[in-house]
Formats: structure tokens, C-alpha cells, sequence
């Protein structure tokens, strides 16, 4: 195994004609569909980078901005953000493009976090990640904060460490009401 990889060493593209079999009942494609192919080439580039089985260990927030028409194609770029110890977070933007005009538009973004596996299914070891300009080290920095602030997130409201009374008042202004008995 290498001990370092550029992100250009996995990135992965494909292309897809959006059929009607892929659409929801207004019409548009559905965005389970697309979260699948997300997912899927979040797969191929992480396995291709780790050389390794990889599997999902979390995606990170997943904006729909903008519908996606039967007929349109529909392509994902996926590379190598971020490599830790036995994960991987893998960036993925998803395009839509109008056969006829040629128009292109941004469909989406996220952030999956893959861990590759050996053969008898514990976490594997995988290659660094060789970054060689700025635009690798934004997308390595940014990776790095969103793994910190999950982590303290999920601290902070760990059923363990959880206070209602340290929270209560930040949700005066919100749409709900308490009534503890």
C-alpha cells in the first residue's frame, strides 16, 4: 500500500441519463435516487483511494437546491477530502444538465465519510492524502473543523452529559411548547 495518494489518484466522475423510473410523484427524480448514486460513487472513490472495501459511515448534510427533471443528465464528481487513520471524507457534487440548451446546474454537495474494512471486516488502515495546493489543503482544514464540531455536537447533547435546564431558555423563541411534569 502507498503511504500517500493525490485526490487526483481517485477521483471519479459518472454521468447518467435521468429516466422516468426515477422520478417521485411530482414529476421530478427522486432524491433517495440521487442519494444512492452519491453513495455509490462515494464508494467507488474511497475503495479505489484505500484500495479497500469501504462502507458509509456518515454523510454529512445533504442540500437538494435544485430539482432534477426526467431527461436531464445527471453527473457526479466525488474525490478524497480528507484521509484519517481508517476513514476517509469523500466530497461529492452533483450536476444537472438540459440536453437541449447545454445548461448546467449544481444539484448539490456533501460530505461522506467512508472506513475501509479488511477482509475480516475490522477498520483498515488507508493511504494519507497527498495535497499539493490550496484549493486540497481549504478542502482538508474544512474536513478536519466538521469532524471537530460533530464531535463536540455530539458531546454536548449526549443523553449522559445533557442538561435540560442549561438549554431550556435557548428555546424560548422557538415554535414549541414544554410542559414537564
Amino acid at each position: 500500500m502507498e503511504k500517500f495518494k493525490t485526490a487526483r489518484e481517485s477521483r471519479l466522475s459518472i454521468t447518467e441519463l435521468m429516466l422516468p423510473s426515477h422520478s417521485n410523484f411530482g414529476g421530478k427524480i427522486h432524491g433517495g435516487h440521487i442519494l444512492s448514486l452519491m453513495d455509490q460513487i462515494a464508494f467507488a472513490c474511497a475503495s479505489k483511494h484505500s484500495q479497500k472495501y469501504c462502507v458509509t459511515a456518515s454523510v454529512n448534510r445533504v442540500d437538494f437546491r435544485s430539482p432534477v427533471e426526467v431527461g436531464e443528465l445527471l453527473t457526479l464528481k466525488a474525490s478524497i477530502n480528507y484521509t484519517g487513520r481508517t476513514s476517509m471524507v469523500v466530497g461529492v457534487r452533483v450536476e444537472s444538465q438540459d440536453i437541449t440548451s447545454g445548461k448546467k446546474r449544481h444539484c448539490n454537495s456533501s460530505y461522506f465519510t467512508m472506513v475501509a474494512k479488511d477482509d475480516m471486516g475490522n477498520s483498515a488502515e488507508v493511504p494519507g492524502l497527498l495535497v499539493q495546493d490550496e484549493q486540497g489543503i481549504r478542502r482538508f482544514a474544512r474536513s478536519k473543523f466538521r469532524k471537530e464540531a460533530a464531535f463536540k455536537r455530539d458531546n454536548k447533547f449526549d443523553e449522559n452529559n445533557f442538561k435540560a435546564t442549561d438549554n431550556i431558555k435557548s428555546l424560548d423563541a422557538e415554535n414549541v411548547k414544554i410542559d414537564l411534569k
